[in-house]
């Protein structure tokens, strides 16, 4: 389907002017600490709508009214997890980061544990951001496909090569900046969106809500403590898993944390970014709803197939309801998105490259010149490297599907071994080391039916818990052998 004119022009003049506005900030880069951190000179509003704009990346902005038309509210649990999260984050973990004059999240875990722990969460971060900017990329693509008409490689090609450009001689601040406009695109874009929707759908916004409420599209799952299946309980205690993991051992959010002027300033962006995500979200899965009374009541709008793929519902939406001019505002949206969680992965997966590789194992202490030659080419290695992963997604069953196994396997134990070090000050290395390993075997036997299924055998196994429990189980896992192992140990960590 071909775009009119006016929509493809507002999306290629947004495209345009936001990588010429990363690149301009490319002129006043000095130092690898500008190029990392931003100097220390972010103010906290920027840095809490960066921190928003990562949280949404396109498959929230797809996936979420996707879920609302075609269930209820259930995963909007997730997002009630996040204000828990923050707050543990601003008492706990923003003056533990300000504390270290490091730029990587990981120092500490090689203070407490060795060099070892820092290699392990590291590395494992890294390849967590390779498929997360490969999934996105990819599920990117996918709506665009069905708007542009382009081919799914060549639209991954662009995306990419525009976010690694700005990333690439921008560095954290034209990162910061440029997430932050973005994360106003979107944001108007969907009230914007929303606002249509209520001002066609037939019957009026009061009529509607109450039909999708006699429907139960509004209910939040079953209240039962049930952790085998997508109830309220077991969302929640994901949702605290996964936040707590954001907020306490993810590079990018570390970064802002030591990016901002104090540490007030730091708890400020943390709140900021953490509460406008609950709106925002709500906002998703209120568009959601609505799509589905909307074409309840027009169902001679929307075909058969694309009803049946609740994740095209929006965009086909946007393409066929919405004005010109206000289409080519919602796909710069889904974009903005996408853009901002795969510019912030790039510069946060340099940064590590440079601190906890180049600079332990080539040259520990290497010129400015250096360090900026090693940070720009790393954000290309990174970024192509994410290119390529895109294109490998092509063609998988269910790119969703094999983003949480890679995810799970990926990043389950890291947050398990910081809050190991963290809580009980007196496990050692050694023991810390046995607990990773029995928390990777559990998650690795909790991933393994996933994986199977993606790899197309027919052998498996019903696990006792939804695969959503993963990292819970595997974070659990670390912390308690890390415990009963230091119950028998006289020794004290430094």
């Amino acid at each position: 389907m071909n775009l009119p004119i006016l929509d493809l022009a507002i999306f290629l003049v947004y495209m345009v002017a936001i990588v010429v506005f990363g690149i301009s900030f490319s002129f006043r880069k000095r130092t690898a600490n500008d190029f990392s951190t931003g100097g220390g000179r972010l103010p906290a509003w920027a840095l809490g709508m960066s921190i928003f704009a990562t949280f949404v990346s396109s498959i929230s902005f797809l996936a979420l009214p996707g879920n609302a038309f075609g269930g209820n509210w259930n995963s909007f649990v997730f997002s009630l997890s996040i204000p828990i999260a923050a707050w543990i984050a601003v008492k706990f973990f923003v003056p533990l980061y300000r504390r270290f004059n490091s730029e990587s999240a990981y120092f500490y875990l090689e203070e407490r544990f060795g060099t070892w722990a820092r290699i392990y969460a590291s590395v494992f971060y890294l390849l967590t951001q390779l498929a997360r900017m490969g999934a996105i990329l990819y599920l990117l693509a996918l709506p665009m496909q069905a708007l542009f008409g382009w081919s799914i490689p060549i639209i991954i090609a662009c995306t990419g090569l525009s976010v690694i450009v700005y990333s690439m001689f921008g560095g954290l601040e034209a990162v910061v900046w440029t997430d932050a406009i973005q994360g106003i695109v979107l944001i108007t874009g969907a009230l914007a969106c929303l606002g249509v929707i209520f001002w066609t759908i037939p019957g009026g916004v009061s009529a509607s809500l109450i039909t999708a409420l006699e429907a139960d599209k509004f209910s939040l799952g079953s209240f039962d403590f049930n952790f085998s299946n997508s109830t309220f309980w077991m969302i929640l205690v994901y949702g605290l898993f996964i936040n707590l993991q954001n907020f306490g051992v993810d590079q990018s959010y570390v970064q802002r944390y030591i990016s901002a002027k104090t540490e007030k300033d730091a708890i400020k962006s943390t709140w900021l970014g953490a509460l406008l995500y609950v709106p925002v979200s709500f906002l998703f899965f209120l568009i959601g709803t609505s799509l589905w009374v909307f074409y309840q009541v027009q169902p001679e709008l929307l075909s058969i197939e694309i009803a049946s793929k609740a994740d095209q519902v929006f965009p086909y939406f946007i393409v066929n309801q919405l004005p010109a001019g206000l289409t080519g505002l919602l796909i710069a949206a889904i974009f903005a998105a996408g853009m901002s969680t795969v510019s912030t992965s790039i510069n946060s997966s340099a940064t590590l490259i440079l601190s906890d590789h180049f600079k332990k194992y080539i040259h520990p202490n290497p010129s400015e010149k250096t360090s900026l030659r090693v940070l720009r080419i790393a954000s290309l290695v990174m970024g192509l490297s994410s290119i390529l992963i895109g294109w490998a997604f092509n063609g998988v069953e269910s790119a969703l599907e094999t983003w949480w196994a890679l995810a799970s396997i990926f990043s389950g134990g890291v947050l398990g071994l910081f809050l190991l070090g963290f809580i009980l000050r007196k496990t050692t290395s050694r023991q810390a080391g046995l607990a990773v390993l029995g928390g990777v075997l559990v998650i690795g036997w909790m991933s393994l039916p996933a994986i199977l299924k993606l790899a197309g055998t027919d052998f498996s196994w019903s696990q006792p818990l939804h695969s959503n429990m993963t990292i819970v189980m595997g974070t659990l896992t670390i912390f308690v052998i890390g415990f009963v192992l230091s119950s028998f140990s006289k020794s004290n960590s430094k």
